[in-house]
């Protein structure tokens, strides 16, 4: 079982950034599940969503405490608890930002995890350039796809025209292919220097 934790805030598309992760891996034949967990259910208000993706029926509801990726679509919330809590050692971070990891002061936890496990991802630029509103979520699919290889660039697209129709659709897909490049080149270039160190 693949198990990821969304973390932002009220307004930035969390829940539905997990439900359309939930349909991509249900498109390529899989269990998938997707919910949410409030505290004070308003704009801007820290937000979390969950989605467990599995090759077999899913009987766990509780909330996801030791992820296998954690999406991090408002790096402010770093100053308000500990997002990154409980990430597998093997584990996947996505980042929404233009800062460093170091900026981040996430230097330590990313050099535990093994090399391309970890990215940052300008999703709300993506978005505000594609959408016209900073709503990464559809942006942090395409860079999820790329990462972690769990669900197919094409599966997320279907999941965010099923989510969101017509132009909508298509500028929400628009980031997420632009998100699903940035990070597939940014590995490239891993590999690269990994190849001639």
């Amino acid at each position: 079982m693949f198990q990821s934790r969304i973390h932002g805030r009220g307004g930035q598309g969390v829940v539905t950034g997990a439900e359309m992760l939930s349909v991509a891996g249900f498109m390529e034949g899989r269990h998938a599940q997707a919910f949410p967990s409030f505290g004070s259910e308003r704009t801007g208000a820290p937000v979390v969503a969950f989605c467990r993706i599995d090759d077999k029926e899913i009987r766990l509801r509780e909330p996801i405490q030791d992820p296998d990726c954690v999406i991090l679509q408002d790096p402010t919330l770093l100053r308000l608890s500990d997002v990154t809590s409980g990430l597998r050692p093997d584990g996947y971070l996505i980042v929404n930002t233009t800062k460093t990891f170091d900026d981040l002061h996430l230097r330590a936890l990313v050099d535990k995890l093994p090399p391309g496990h970890a990215v940052i991802v300008p999703a709300t630029e993506l978005a505000l350039k594609h959408v016209r509103r900073a709503a990464p979520n559809a942006a942090l699919l395409g860079a999820f796809a790329a990462l972690t290889g769990l669900v197919h660039f094409d599966s997320v697209l279907r999941a965010i025209h099923q989510a969101f129709p017509g132009k909508v659709g298509d500028a929400n897909g628009a980031a997420a292919r632009e998100a699903y490049d940035l990070v597939r080149t940014q590995e490239n270039a891993s590999h690269e220097r990994a190849a001639l160190a």
